[in-house]
Order: C-alpha cells, then structure tokens, then sequence
C-alpha cells in the first residue's frame, strides 16, 4: 500500500536528514484537500523542533528525498507547511487493474484470536418491535460484520428479556380482559396481539391509582397499593415458585410473541448465533448473588432484600435482590454473563444498548470485578442514542411507539410509488416486490445508520426514502446504473473488442483520480469502523463513492470512448465501484438491486 510506503520511507527521510527517531506508525497521512495537488499529505509542523528547521525548509528537504527514493511518487508541492505528494499515474493503474475483481477488496485476513461477542435486540416479550429496537438491531448486525470484514471471529447473541414483572402485566392483562383472545381469532401478529394487553394494563393501573388518589392516599402509595400491581407481583412470585397455571400461560403468551418477532427480524435482515433468555439466566444470577454475600460484597438488608454499596467508586447502592427473594435486571445480567464467558471466552463482549442504560453497565461490570473475575474487563458498552420521530418520543406502554412492522410496510409502499414515478413499470409482480423492499430497507438502514452511533437522531421516512441525496436508495441507484453499464459492456464485448490487460500506460482526469482515491482508502474505511464501532463511516464512505462515480460517468465517456485501452481502463473503475460499493452497503445489511 502508497500510505505504508511513504510512512516507512518519510521516517527512514526523518532519520537519515536529521537523526530523528520516528516510527512509521506515528506518521499521520492525510488526503489531500481537493483545492491543492496530491494524494497525501504530511503536516510537518510536529518535527520542526526536534529537525530545527522552519516548516516549509523541512517539507522541501523531505519531499526531495521521498521523491528519489520512491519512485512511486511522481511530484511533490509544499505549501505552508503541508507537504503534498502526487502518486504516480502507473501505480494508480496497477492497482485499479490488481483489485477490480476482487469482491473481497476492504477485508482482512482471519486473526488467530478468541472471538469477540456482539449481543444486539435484547426484546421484551410483551411488546413488539419498534422503531427503537430497529436502530438497535441495524447497529449490533452491522458492527459484528465490520468485525468479521476486520478478521475478527464473531457470533451475534441476543438475550430475550421473557420474565419478570413487565412480562406479567400483559398477562395478566389478558387473563383479565382478553377474553380468549388469540392471534388466530385476532387477526393479530402474536407480538402485537401481547403488546396490545401490555397497553391496557398500563390504562387501568391508572385509573386505579386515579381512584386511591381521590380516596385520599398519596401518589407513591397509591401507584405501590393499587390492586393491579399487587396482582401482579403475586403473578411473579408464582412463576418464580414454578406454579403450573402461571407458566403454562407465560409459555403460550411468550409463544406468540416468538412467532411475531421471527417475522420481524426475517423482514429486517437479522440473524443471530444464539439465543438467551433471561428466564434461563436468572437462577445462575442468583446463585452469584448468593456467592457475593458468602465473601461479603453485598449485604443483606433487615427487610431482605440484597444489595452492594458502590459508593467507593462514584456509584450508588445497587438493589440485587428484592425483599420478597425476586430478581432485577442486574441479577440476570450477572447471571448470563457469567454463562457467556463459559460458552464463548471471548476476547471481547460488546453489549449493544442505548445510553439511558450507561449507569447500568457500569454498574454490571463494577460488580464482576468486585466477585473477582477479572475477564469483565473484556465488557463494553456501545452506547447509542435514542431515535426520536418529529412527533417526540416514543412510549411503549401508552402506544406511541411506531411499530417495526408497520414501518417497514409503509417504507415499502413509498418505495413503491418512488420506483414508479421514476418510471419504472415493466417489472413483474415478484420482482417489483423484491425491489420495493430492498429499496424500503436501504432507505431504513442507511438514514438510521449513516449517523453516528452517540448521537440522538430524528427519523424521517419521507427524507430516507428519497433518490436523491445521502440516502440508500441514491447509492442503490448508483450501484444498479453500473450494471446496466457493464451489462452493455458485456453484451457488445466482441463489437468493441474489449483486451483483457492494459498495456499502455494512461493518464487520469481529475474525476476518474477521484473514484480511484477514494476505492484505494475502503480499506482504511473498514478498519476505522471497526477501531470506532461506527457504521457511519461506512456509510458516509459508501456515498462519496457513488457521488464521485455519478461525477465521473456525468462527463467521461465509458462504452462510447474510441481508445480501446481508456475504454477498458474505465470498464475496470466501474466494475470495481459497483464491487465496493456492494461490499459496503452488506456491510450496512443493505442489498443492491442491479436493476432498478
């Protein structure tokens, strides 16, 4: 690789000019800005002390020495202080000639270690999927396959949260209001159908509370002492005890669900290596809990219930155990990846969660510690902000949320009527569905993903869906255009007489130099993304790609140029184009159409 080349050969100038000890690694490259000449740029500003020359005198002294010893950089220019190198016009050739093919352009090598457990969706059984479980879900899948493209071993985990004192309030909902209902006499997906009872749970606890309120008790009390959340923690007490009525309905309820959320995920994309559930995790959570109050790292409460004083480090007193002997979220937590480490002695555990869940993976992995496992430094929160609509937040237990399902339906119907006012109507019923819903969810995907994983984001299906613009559909389009291309291409091969190889050596425009820089920098790009856990950076890389393609063939002709060499040369930048540019939307979990 140029980069390499010119870190190792601008530290060997570095030493051999001024005795300076600098190892290639820490010698920053940067592409050049678009206003001045060049490929890469070296600021010499950090060297200038120890070199004791003024800035442009140290930039002239290196650049004429890379530029003898490499024959690889055609010029350099110096501009204050910014050192610009130009590489050859013959490296560029070989490498576009070396690497058009390769459609495993941007990956790494398998490494030699342990593997590196990414945990994404983590759903509640009593409700559906919604628009938040979808960035969740885009996210987790889309860092474990820039894991896998930076050699890493990975296996994608999910823990279903099926019990517990949520679980219970849809159903006993059901039992108390459902009548029988099923997803069979509903009509309903069985998800939705346990989420509907999750809602009018939530509506009559509050008229309960309302009516103690008016009869005279406090708030607090009253939300404490309202006869539907005491039924309720009778309800989790009992399936704790393993009473038979309570799981027989827990395992129909959580049947249903299942059911639903197979759909969702198959529509979406996702997969994972294996399933946890929490109601398998819990018992191994309290067994810890036991343990840490045999060596005394919690402490048992006269009332009885368990907890850990984490005020020592900045934290607070933590609850493990309630009075009555349930468990919380932390018990399962502790207890499943106490189980995860056993099953896979990863070299990493990434818990993709969003922020308003920091404080209790800090909590989480304190806690680890404080038993004595010392692999809980291996656990890391990637944290990432909430998705809002222009309406405001979303609450699952009043309704408001927006549906997975419901969303993916509507996306594909603007998809739809996108594909025709673009005047595409000969397509079959079969196909035209295949392609509504590849450009519904590239439109999903990449608006959701192209942000920075920290961030808040405002989700807006009418802006993602559109053609134009950083969103899916124009880098699909772009990647279905060179198709069509190279499909002439291939179609009038003998007509033209493409050659096989290029012998002769070309020269660049600006804008096919442009394509070509930004193909050579993917595997930087990869490699970047993994370093940050950020899809964005694929995102943002796929759509400069398909902009300075769009810029290139706007103005340079392809099948149309006379000179067989140039017209082959040009075939080899869109055919590798359409290879990356396929190679990063799967890393995004986006297919491209090579027709549209």
């Amino acid at each position: 690789m140029i980069d390499i080349l010119l870190q190792n050969t601008i530290a060997k100038a570095l030493k051999d000019l001024y005795n300076l000890d600098i190892m290639p690694k820490e010698i920053t490259l940067t592409s050049t800005k678009k206003e001045f000449e060049g490929d890469f740029t070296l600021v010499v500003f950090p060297f200038v002390k120890q070199a004791k020359r003024n800035p442009d005198t140290l930039a002239t002294e290196v650049g004429e020495y890379v530029g003898k010893a490499c024959p690889q950089v055609a010029a350099f220019n110096v501009i204050k202080g910014f050192l610009n190198f130009s590489v050859s016009q013959t490296y560029w050739q070989d490498f576009l000639t070396k690497n058009c093919a390769n459609e495993k352009y941007g990956y790494r090598e398998k490494r030699a270690e342990k593997p590196v457990v990414v945990e994404y969706s983590s759903p509640n059984t009593n409700k559906p999927l919604h628009l938040g479980h979808i960035r969740n879900n885009l996210l987790g899948w889309s860092v474990a396959e820039i894991l896998k493209a930076n050699g890493y071993e990975v296996k994608k985990v999910n823990l279903v949260n099926d019990r517990g004192i949520h679980i219970c309030k849809s159903m006993l909902a059901w039992l108390k209001y459902g009548n029988g209902e099923t997803p069979q006499t509903s009509g309903m997906k069985g998800d939705h159908l346990v989420g509907k009872y999750y809602v009018v749970y939530d509506k009559e606890y509050k008229k309960e509370i309302n009516r103690l309120i008016a009869e005279g008790m406090d708030e607090e009390t009253a939300k404490q002492q309202a006869p539907l959340m005491l039924e309720t923690q009778d309800m989790l007490r009992k399936w704790e005890a393993k009473d038979k009525e309570v799981l027989a309905l827990w395992k129909k309820m959580n049947g249903w669900v299942y059911e639903g959320f197979d759909v969702t995920y198959k529509n979406l994309g996702i997969d994972f290596d294996k399933v946890y559930y929490e109601s398998e995790t819990y018992l191994l959570g309290k067994d810890l809990v036991a343990e840490g109050l045999q060596k005394g790292v919690f402490y048992k409460k006269e009332d009885g219930s368990v907890w850990i004083n984490l005020t020592d480090a900045g934290l607070d007193e933590k609850l493990l155990l309630r009075k009555d002997g349930t468990s919380v979220y932390i018990t399962q937590d502790l207890g499943t990846a106490l189980l995860r480490h056993k099953d896979f002695d990863a070299d990493r555990l990434i818990y993709v969660v969003g922020n308003e869940q920091n404080y209790h993976f800090s909590v989480l992995k304190l806690i680890l510690l404080k038993l004595g496992f010392q692999w809980a430094e291996t656990l890391f929160h990637l944290s990432y902000g909430m998705v809002e609509l222009p309406s405001g937040k979303m609450k699952s237990r009043e309704g408001t949320v927006v549906d997975a399902d419901d969303l993916i339906y509507s996306m594909e119907n603007m998809a739809m009527q996108q594909t025709k006012e673009h005047g595409r109507t000969d397509l079959q019923d079969n196909e035209a569905q295949t392609l509504y819903h590849q450009l519904a969810m590239g439109a999903l995907k990449y608006f959701i993903l192209k942000v920075d994983p920290v961030k808040n984001m405002l989700f807006n299906p009418e802006e993602s869906i559109d053609f134009n613009g950083n969103t899916g559909p124009f880098i699909q389009y772009t990647h279905a255009r060179i198709c069509s291309l190279l499909s002439k291409a291939q179609s009038t091969e003998k007509e033209i007489a493409i050659p096989t190889s290029i012998t002769t050596e070309l020269t660049f425009t600006p804008k096919e130099l442009e394509v070509i820089r930004i193909l050579y920098a993917f595997p930087q790009a990869v490699e970047q993304s993994a370093k940050t856990l950020s899809p964005a950076l694929i995102s943002n890389y796929a759509y400069e790609l398909a902009k300075a393609f769009n810029a290139f063939y706007q103005d340079t002709p392809v099948l149309r140029e006379e000179d067989k060499d140039l017209r082959q040369m040009r075939i080899y930048l869109s055919t590798f184009t359409a290879h990356t540019i396929k190679t990063a939307m799967h890393l995004l979990g986006i297919d491209v159409p090579q027709k549209m």
